[in-house]
C-alpha cells in the first residue's frame, strides 16, 4: 500500500479532513495534497504527521537474519 493510501486511511480512522491534517501540520491543503500525490515523505515528516493525529510511529529495518534496527 503507498503512503498516500494510508495517510488517507489514517485521516478517515481519525474522522479528519486532509484539509484539517494540512491545518495542524501548519501547511496549506495545496501542498499537503501535492507531497501525498509526490508520496515523498521523510520520516521526520511521519512523526510529525502521527504527533498531529495524536499517535506513534514505529520504523524499523529488519535484516537477513532478523535482527530489527530501531529508526526512532
Amino acid at each position: 500500500m503507498q503512503i498516500s493510501e494510508q495517510l488517507k486511511m489514517l485521516c478517515v480512522k481519525k474522522n479528519i479532513s486532509l484539509a484539517e491534517l494540512a491545518r495542524r501540520l501548519n501547511k496549506t491543503p495545496q501542498a499537503l495534497s501535492q507531497k501525498i500525490n509526490r508520496g515523498k515523505f521523510t520520516i521526520d515528516d511521519l512523526e510529525e504527521i502521527a504527533a498531529v493525529t495524536n499517535c506513534h510511529i514505529e520504523c524499523n529495518i529488519i535484516l537477513q537474519n532478523g535482527e530489527t534496527i530501531k529508526l526512532n
